[in-house]
């Protein structure tokens, strides 16, 4: 069969609709009948099929699929991070720190 098999709603099923909203992804606002969700790469992705009707699927964070978190809902768009990406940034900047103190010191 050349037709696209996904695990999609069962027959008779509530259709469940979202909307991405990363603000700088490309299909920012745009709606999807979300097909399924899954964990893949170590985090939550949704499954849907786009308007040309190929298989895509986005982190669940990028979309109302999935509750918001406190900081989220408290920054009311007021930031443009999470906090999770500020926590690994900080992490990130420390581990450079130590490298380059390294360098210097050998």
């Amino acid at each position: 069969s050349r037709k696209r098999s996904t695990a999609g709603n069962p027959s008779g099923a509530l259709r469940q609709w979202h909307r991405i909203t990363h603000p700088f992804h490309p299909l920012h606002g745009q709606r999807f009948e979300l097909l399924t969700v899954k964990k893949v790469w170590g985090e939550d992705r949704v499954y849907f099929l786009d308007k040309k009707k190929r298989l895509r699927h986005l982190p669940t964070s990028w979309t109302d699929a999935v509750e918001s978190s406190a900081f989220v809902t408290l920054a009311a768009g007021r930031s443009a991070f999470r906090l999770d990406d500020l926590i690994q940034l900080a992490e990130l900047a420390r581990t450079l720190r130590a490298s380059r103190k390294e360098k210097r010191g050998a």
